[in-house]
């Protein structure tokens, strides 16, 4: 790759998504939108990222710290004086740019590339644009172009004539340019048009008073370029996104029962001969291997699921839980920030937080580790192959050891050694015969009531 920067406009208001979250930072399969766009400019390795913010842009420099700077567009007066403002940003740098949009964020790497490739072709264009052909051309501007590529015209949509309403071609608004050009251009667009704005689009008709040409790359995919600016245009994106990963994930060797159903995250990783049953939620941060099976209605993030380890029906898994190899938990169990050892688990009813269990180990139905005092957390050790009978209580910190078994119903609060037995309850009491005479007395009284 020869050096290139990437401009990414970010500057609008975004007032349609109707958000006190500025528009490019609302999640598609639990990232930014910003994010996705990025992640795709970082794989062709840019020598700068320049992110031109307007309102909100104190989160967007959050947002972008250490990965990009910002610079501001105030007032806004249109695209093609959002792009000027990142020139300083850009001083001495005489490489390629490329112009995106934070709220189109599913440009692929390989399209950019051609964008940037077809810049350095023989007739060596000054500026190339990203055009697409949608089912409908609404109100996009459209790319007048001859049979071999090059642009005869660009006209906004208000702009435009009957006859240049009628070309298909349309313009996403994404270009390439090599720098000196794009700002020597800028410089030279004027705002005489229907909104009195510096319009981006007319550095090619600049370019084209000079004398020179400029090309068109058209996408093969016209969602790649889909722009969001509302809730249902967010909400359409995500189903997008979602059927494309749902088919990655089968066509990398997982099993989905009702893939419609089935909803990922952008970091969800899944071994091969994954069983997924319906109704399953991964949130960020999850790895499946191989062999495992999630059931139906489970809710997993920031959790690591080992080899053939079983999940639900209707469990939850979240940050810092840990299955190892074969490892199961069934319905209705948490885990937060726990390790579940090889071979061990968890069937029924359960709460793991803050803990660890050794191999081997079982959690009876309704065990809970009561890790919070109302101000601190603390852990619980469960050694290998210990037995934690149902319904009961582990207040850490506390260690349960090796072959240990807790007896059902107890409520643990200080270490059980290896291979020890721990009976935690109160004192039956026994009174013969007193709830039938209990239930006499009670049938009286009701009797006596309604009489």
């Amino acid at each position: 790759m020869r050096d290139f920067a990437a401009i990414i406009l970010a500057a609008g208001q975004g007032t349609r998504m109707k958000s006190s979250l500025h528009k490019v930072l609302h999640p598609i399969g639990g990232r930014a939108m910003l994010h996705h766009l990025m992640a795709s400019v970082d794989e062709l390795g840019p020598q700068h990222t320049v992110v031109v913010v307007g309102s909100g842009r104190e989160q967007i420099e959050g947002a972008v710290s250490g990965r990009a700077v910002t610079a501001l567009q105030e007032p806004q007066l249109g695209t093609g004086h959002a792009v000027q403002q990142a020139q300083a940003s850009l001083a001495g740098f005489s490489g390629d740019v490329l112009i995106l949009y934070g709220d189109v964020p599913f440009v692929r790497a390989s399209t950019m590339r051609k964008m940037l490739d077809r810049l350095h072709a023989d007739d060596a264009p000054a500026i190339v644009v990203l055009g697409f052909e949608p089912k409908d051309t609404l109100q996009y501007g459209r790319v007048i172009a001859g049979a071999d590529g090059t642009i005869e015209k660009m006209v906004e949509h208000k702009d435009a004539s009957e006859s240049e309403r009628a070309c298909r071609l349309c313009n996403s608004g994404l270009m390439a340019a090599r720098a000196d050009d794009l700002f020597d251009l800028l410089g030279r667009v004027g705002n005489d048009n229907a909104a009195g704005e510096y319009y981006l689009v007319d550095v090619v008709n600049v370019a084209r008073a000079d004398g020179r040409k400029s090309a068109v790359v058209i996408t093969d995919d016209a969602n790649e370029v889909a722009g969001i600016n509302s809730r249902a245009e967010l909400a359409r994106a995500e189903a997008q996104w979602q059927d494309f990963k749902r088919e990655e994930a089968m066509a990398n060797g997982a099993s989905l029962r009702a893939p419609e159903t089935v909803f990922f995250s952008w970091d969800t990783e899944l071994g091969r001969d994954v069983t997924v049953e319906p109704s399953v939620v991964f949130g960020p941060g999850v790895k499946v291997a191989d062999r495992a099976t999630i059931r139906g209605f489970s809710h997993l993030e920031g959790a690591i699921v080992g080899e053939g380890c079983e999940v639900g029906p209707f469990a939850r898994l979240r940050p810092g839980a840990v299955m190892e190899r074969g490892a199961k938990v069934g319905n209705f169990v948490e885990m937060k920030k726990a390790v579940l050892g090889e071979g061990a688990k968890a069937n029924h009813l359960t709460y793991l937080g803050d803990a660890e269990v050794g191999a081997g180990a079982n959690i009876g139905a309704g065990t809970i580790t009561c890790n919070y005092d109302g101000y601190f957390k603390y852990k619980t050790v469960i050694g290998p192959r210990a037995f934690i009978g149902s319904n009961s209580a582990l207040i850490a910190p506390v260690r349960i050891g090796a072959d240990a078994i807790v007896a059902a119903g107890s409520a643990v609060s200080r270490d059980v050694a290896d291979g020890e037995l721990r009976m935690v309850r109160a004192e039956q009491l026994v009174k013969p015969g007193w709830a039938d005479r209990f239930h006499d007395t009670m049938k009286k009284k009701k009797a006596e009531k309604k009489a």
